[in-house]
């Protein structure tokens, strides 16, 4: 599908409603979960109207849209549930990096959902998720069908733990630690790959081992760019305890913190020991160069006096006295391998080879 650029952004003004990024379904789909400690009501939309209906409810609604190109949607929505213009832009930029913004009655978040490779695949899945979190609703946008939520929708229908009885703020953060939790198994799958680059570095098999190690830097890369500013995210929030968070749910964020900061550490770790495959891998390489070097020295440096000795008999001057004696070849033979063997055992006992 068609990807569209920043570029096509040029020239109009803020609030510009311009999907950014690659057109991953053909149809929006929206979904609401309706719920209270007493019941839960799912269901499939067809429009945006029905979806405000929420906010006439004494419940909680988490409202799911899954597909950002059709801005005309996009901007009912916004009309809908009083979201800032420039919140919208943001939303259909799907190359946001991650951010939260605090507004009067809402928040407005953007974070980096990861996954690793699917089976036949070596790229690591990536997606942008946004969140506005309000008192009684959350709406999240994706930019494609399945998420890593499959756990948080079983436990609202399961009605287990504190997710019907607690906020839209509680809910965000089920949402975030969901994501969280799935860079460890990115990380998981990194490792991987790392044991796997160490091994064929080692062996000295593989010619493209290099690739897959700048492959493997990327990815490390690609997964801190999208964690460091979590962690931000998360401070900024459990620092200015913003609404509607509410100050039951700050234990959990301090948690989510956590976890985003051992995410972090483990990840600089990561990029410290692909620094010292890469390094291993060139001295490695270096050193058999080095000794194909010395082979092809030994080979030179032994044939320089051979080739001395054969330039000599090889002038066919008409007075040679060598050339007339019977025992003349067998004897300049002699002494080329007599020099090459002695030259052989100097080495030897220099320990050159």
């Amino acid at each position: 599908m068609k990807h569209r650029s920043r570029a096509e952004k040029t020239g109009l003004p803020p609030g510009s409603l311009v999907h950014v990024g690659e057109r991953q379904v053909d149809e929006i789909a929206l979904s609401l979960i309706d719920y209270n400690p007493e019941r839960i009501n799912t269901r499939e939309l067809a429009t945006v109207a029905e979806a405000s209906a929420c906010l006439r409810s004494d419940s909680l609604s988490w409202l799911n849209i899954v597909g950002l190109h059709n801005t005309r949607l996009l901007e009912e929505i916004g009309a809908t549930f009083g979201i800032h213009p420039l919140v919208l832009e943001d939303i259909l930029n799907t190359d946001q990096r991650p951010k939260v913004e605090v507004f009067d009655d809402f928040l407005f978040v953007v974070v980096k959902m990861m996954r690793p490779p699917s089976e036949g695949s070596d790229e690591i899945d990536v997606e942008q998720v946004s969140m506005i979190v309000s008192e009684r609703f959350l709406i999240t946008f994706q930019e494609r069908p399945g998420d890593v939520f499959d756990s948080v929708r079983e436990r609202l229908n399961a009605g287990k733990g504190r997710l019907r009885t607690a906020g839209a703020d509680y809910l965000a953060h089920t949402l975030l630690d969901g994501i969280v939790d799935h860079y460890f198994l990115v990380l998981d799958h990194l490792a991987g790959q790392m044991d796997s680059i160490e091994e064929t570095v080692l062996e000295q098999k593989d010619p493209q081992v290099s690739h897959r190690i700048h492959r493997l830097k990327h990815d490390l890369i690609l997964v801190r760019k999208a964690v460091w500013p979590l962690r931000d995210m998360i401070g900024i929030l459990l620092r200015d305890e913003p609404p509607p968070i509410k100050e039951d749910t700050l234990p959990f964020l301090r948690d989510l913190y956590e976890h985003t900061v051992h995410v972090v550490d483990t990840l600089d770790t990561y990029r410290e020991m692909v620094s010292g495959l890469l390094e291993i891998h060139f001295s490695l390489v270096n050193y058999r160069m080095s000794e194909v070097m010395k082979v092809l020295t030994v080979i030179a440096t032994i044939f320089i006096p051979l080739t001395f000795v054969a330039g000599i008999y090889g002038m066919n001057f008409a007075h040679m006295p060598e050339l007339e004696w019977q025992w003349a070849y067998p004897a300049v033979l002699a002494v080329m391998l007599g020099i090459a063997g002695g030259l052989l055992a100097y080495f030897r006992v220099k320990r050159w080879i």
